[in-house]
């Protein structure tokens, strides 16, 4: 095992996975680091690629030479172009995946990077020799050294998880969360706020009638996200389907409301716009009296569906007795509740390029003055 290398990669969501891959095809020695060697990749929220506004980032990176669009081809089952009625350039790919496989090929891809190592641990501290970055510390008081230290932890900074008055500190459900390096950079001049986002339940497909719902498949014709030229084997195909709220469930919603972080002022971060949970979209849509869920299966050898459109983080309870009622979930069962998860971010303004740089100093931006102007 090294203890010297040219970039250390802090964490291995999608992320951090491709600028491991990246830098190490590129010839930097690389070292990825990681809480749990059997999460990478790991579709947190639901388990699909693409789709409105990020299917084309999915192709972009896999122009650049990434590979979440090779991976997401080979764990595919289902592939549907959405806006279709649209022309041409609206048109959004969207992959279903199974959540195990693409985890697996991500691990497939990455052991077979012939400069990249591995190592399972938490990270809690940056080492810093004359405001400049030297390397890192973990949790088990091991120091590795680089050149440049990438920073992709996602939820798990300072994560915490909320069901109704519930409150868990942790960057996924089940797992724990990262501390020490905010204060850290907070220290060393950064801005640190907060974002929100959250997850629906997941619940069990043989309690499911799948009588009652629209069937939703995929795209028969032959189509993939990466343009690489391969075969795939299309057959292997899942179907979605289609539920609907109505207004006996948003009333069971509403009774939990006042145990709702998101309203008692118990989060305060601020959350994407492109994802907003159902208490949100039963007020802020009050006069429709029902919206469209998605019940998406999380593979080909599991019974675990996920509910797409039902993000919450109201009581479990609350989520639950309104599933009940739910045309074709009157019996459902759950897995796990939905819920809410505040993490810390850095804004992209506090970022800047380092001004020692010779690229930067020969750059337009820093040539016009523009750099000046921002410190």
């Amino acid at each position: 095992m090294n203890s010297q290398y040219d970039v250390i990669v802090i964490g291995a969501g999608h992320a951090g996975c491709e600028a491991a891959a990246a830098a190490a095809n590129m010839g930097s020695r690389t070292l990825l680091i990681t809480m749990d060697m059997t999460k990478y990749a790991q579709m947190s929220c639901n388990p699909a690629m693409g789709g409105i506004a990020k299917g084309q980032i999915v192709r972009e990176i896999d122009a650049i030479g990434g590979y979440s669009g090779l991976i997401t081809d080979s764990s595919m089952i289902q592939f549907r172009m959405l806006n279709r009625s649209k022309g041409p350039a609206m048109w959004s790919p969207r992959a279903q995946c199974d959540r195990s496989l693409f985890t697996l090929e991500w691990r497939k891809v990455l052991e077979g990077i012939e400069k990249l190592e591995f190592w399972q641990d938490k990270v809690t501290k940056l080492i810093i020799e004359d405001e400049e970055v030297k390397g890192v510390e973990t949790l088990m008081g091991i120091k590795f050294y680089s050149k440049k230290v990438i920073l992709t932890a996602g939820t798990f900074i300072n994560g915490l998880m909320h069901v109704g008055k519930v409150k868990m500190k942790g960057g996924r459900m089940g797992e724990a969360p990262a501390f020490g390096l905010s204060e850290q950079l907070a220290e060393h001049g950064f801005e640190v706020g907060r974002m929100k986002t959250g997850t629906p339940a997941r619940i069990d497909g043989r309690s499911i009638d799948f009588g009652k719902l629209i069937e939703q498949p995929g795209d028969m014709e032959y189509r993939k996200f990466s343009y690489l030229d391969y075969e795939l084997d299309y057959s292997i195909h899942r179907s979605c389907y289609i539920a609907h709220t109505n207004l006996t469930v948003h009333s069971e919603l509403e009774k939990g409301f006042t145990d709702s972080p998101m309203f008692d002022g118990t989060i305060e971060s601020i959350g994407p716009r492109y994802c907003p949970s159902i208490e949100d979209k039963i007020l802020t849509f009050s006069e429709k009296e029902e919206h469209q869920l998605f019940l998406e299966p999380e593979g080909l050898e599991t019974i675990e569906y996920y509910i797409n459109g039902f993000s919450s983080s109201l009581p479990w309870e609350v989520q639950y007795k309104a599933m009940l009622q739910i045309e074709g979930l009157e019996n459902v069962r759950i897995f796990r509740p939905g819920y809410a998860i505040e993490y810390d971010y850095y804004p992209p303004h506090s970022i800047v390029p380092y001004p020692g740089d010779k690229a930067f100093k020969e750059s337009l931006f820093c040539r016009t003055g523009q750099w000046n102007n921002r410190i």
